[in-house]
C-alpha cells in the first residue's frame, strides 16, 4: 500500500481533481481570500491561479512529495510566493494566529484523524481569520447516505483514505468554528460522491 499511495494516488488527485465541476467551484471560493493564507492539501496547486491581489503570501500544507513539487512549478509560473509550511495538517509547525485565510477544497475527506487538523486550524487562524472550505461528504438523502456507509470502508481503502460518509460541517462545528455561510447539496458527477458542503466559518 505504500507505493500504491506514495505513487500511484497523487496521479489519481492530480487527474481527478482535474474535473469540470472542480474547475467551476474553485473561483469563488478561493477567490476572496486575503493576507497570509494557509491551503491545507494544496495538492498540484489548481487554487493557485485564483488567489487574488490580496493575498500576500501562500503556504502550503501536503503530504505528497510528487503533488507539493507540481505545486511550486505552478506557483513560480504565476509568481506567487509559495513557501512549505509542513506535511501534516494534523501537528503543524506554524505560530498560533498567524494566519488570515485557510483554505481547504476536498480534503477533510482523507485526513486521518480530522478533529486534529481543525484544531491546528482553529490554533493558527486569526481570531478575525476565515476558513474557505469546498468539501464532499454524507448526503443529507437517507438511500444515498445508507450506501456512502456501506461502501465507505472498501472505497477508502482503494481510494487513498479518502472517505465519502464524513459531515464536514459536524466536524467544523464540534472543532469551535462557527459558520458564516454553509450550503448543501449535489454538485455533478456520481451520487456517492458528489453531496458537497461550501463555505465561510470562523472561529467560534
Amino acid at each position: 500500500m505504500g507505493i500504491y499511495n506514495d505513487f500511484i494516488i497523487p496521479h489519481v488527485i492530480n487527474i481527478v481533481m482535474r474535473a469540470p465541476m472542480a474547475k467551476s467551484e474553485r473561483p469563488g471560493v478561493v477567490g476572496s481570500a486575503r493576507g497570509k493564507v494557509l491551503e491545507i492539501g494544496m495538492g498540484p496547486g489548481f487554487n493557485l491561479p485564483f488567489y487574488g491581489p490580496d493575498v500576500s503570501q501562500v503556504l502550503a500544507v501536503e503530504p505528497s512529495k510528487i503533488l507539493i513539487n507540481k505545486a511550486l512549478q505552478r506557483a513560480k509560473k504565476l509568481g506567487i510566493n509559495l513557501s512549505i509550511a509542513g506535511h501534516d495538517a494534523m501537528e503543524m509547525d506554524i505560530e498560533d494566529n498567524s494566519i488570515d485565510t485557510i483554505v481547504v477544497t476536498w480534503v477533510l475527506c482523507s485526513i486521518p484523524e480530522p478533529e486534529k487538523a481543525i484544531s491546528e486550524m482553529l490554533r493558527v487562524l486569526k481570531p478575525d481569520g476565515r476558513l474557505l472550505f469546498i468539501e464532499h461528504g454524507l448526503a443529507d438523502v437517507p438511500t444515498t447516505a445508507k450506501w456512502q456507509n456501506r461502501l465507505n470502508r472498501p472505497w477508502r481503502c482503494c481510494a487513498g483514505g479518502c472517505n465519502i460518509n464524513r459531515k464536514p460541517d459536524d466536524l467544523l462545528e464540534k472543532g469551535g468554528f462557527i459558520f458564516e455561510k454553509l450550503e448543501k447539496g449535489f454538485a455533478d458527477g456520481p451520487k456517492l460522491l458528489s453531496f458537497e458542503y461550501k463555505g465561510v466559518a470562523r472561529p467560534n
